[in-house]
């Protein structure tokens, strides 16, 4: 158990190795379902294409789907995106360098599955059997067929239990023409995947390196930042919580007359530490104000002014970006004046 937590608080601390690893499994999981999948066509030529594009296209888009709902960054995305703007400028390039990243490691499983659909061939083999060419394949000698007649044979030719047109087109020669057009898409498909990885990793950084460097930064920055903010609350609401409770009971010991008229007195350096933690922060009201006012008008990243002076100095100012951010306990103390 604990090497499995040290893992999991590596994972934890490391975003971009947990990100990696989620959309690793995701792959494997996405083989591993078409795999277990029990693929039935219904030999019908009116649903067979709609059914093989189907299984070809829809897991992929839910897989796609499901990359962005299981990052985490996704909820921080859009909390940027849709934050006022205050006294922090909006960097658009970040969100785009955010939204690329997460679409990257999104269309990871879509491409597994894909991948491994058309190199299978089944897909392919149900959505077109109505376009095998006849006159290529095919017995032409064997008419009196209208074309409805023969798309309904046709579509039979993924079923070998019912098909009946062995004298019109062998079913193994359709069969082999149709995988071997879908075995060459997937190659094809997996070379212009892998080209498309390759110029994405490695090309892009050296034409726009600086800005390359930038968006990266300031990306991890605002994770960072948000990560840094929810462990402040959630300390300060576990110590919020400890004196209110004790509070309550040292109010309920007078109350009641209890046999001990006096609990035991705290050291001054645990009562000091309390007060520490809690930041100044005594109050509901307070901590909803400070709570609204970091999301409305988050403070500006330079360290080279005084902050605390005059904030109306800062409305409507467009601020430079810095090298880092207030520290969390001067902003937690700032807002709770605000």
């Amino acid at each position: 158990m604990d090497k499995f937590r040290m893992i999991f608080q590596f994972l934890q601390s490391n975003q971009e190795s947990f990100m990696n690893g989620i959309c690793g499994i995701m792959a494997l999981a996405s083989a591993q379902m078409y795999a277990a999948f029990d693929f039935n066509c219904p030999c019908l030529p009116h649903y067979n294409l709609a059914y093989g594009l189907g299984i070809l296209f829809v897991p992929p888009l839910v897989l796609f789907l499901l990359g962005f709902v299981m990052n985490n960054n996704v909820s921080m995305l859009a909390e940027e995106w849709k934050r006022p703007t205050g006294m922090r400028q909006k960097d658009p390039a970040v969100l785009r360098y955010m939204f690329c990243s997460m679409a990257q490691r999104a269309m990871i499983a879509p491409a597994v599955w894909i991948s491994v659909t058309l190199l299978d061939g089944k897909c392919i083999l149900c959505a077109f059997s109505t376009s095998v060419p006849v006159e290529k394949l095919g017995n032409l000698s064997y008419t009196g067929l209208s074309e409805k007649e023969m798309k309904r044979i046709l579509a039979r030719i993924p079923c070998k239990e019912i098909y009946d047109g062995q004298q019109l087109i062998p079913s193994e020669v359709a069969i082999r023409y149709l995988r071997c057009i879908s075995q060459a898409l997937g190659w094809c498909f997996v070379l212009l995947m892998t080209m498309l990885a390759f110029l994405v990793r490695s090309l892009r950084p050296c034409f726009t390196q600086a800005a390359f460097l930038k968006s990266k930064y300031w990306s991890h920055y605002i994770d960072i930042e948000r990560k840094l903010f929810d462990e402040t609350c959630t300390e300060h609401a576990k110590s919020f919580a400890k004196v209110c409770i004790q509070q309550f009971f040292e109010a309920m010991n007078k109350d009641m007359g209890m046999g001990h008229p006096h609990l035991p007195e705290k050291t001054p350096s645990e009562a000091g530490e309390e007060k520490e933690k809690l930041l100044g922060i005594t109050d509901q009201g307070t901590m909803n104000k400070l709570l609204k006012s970091w999301h409305k008008c988050k403070p500006p990243l330079c360290l080279h002014q005084e902050l605390f002076q005059n904030r109306n100095g800062w409305a409507g100012e467009s601020q430079p970006l810095g090298p880092v951010s207030l520290p969390k306990r001067e902003i937690i103390a700032y807002y709770s004046r605000v």
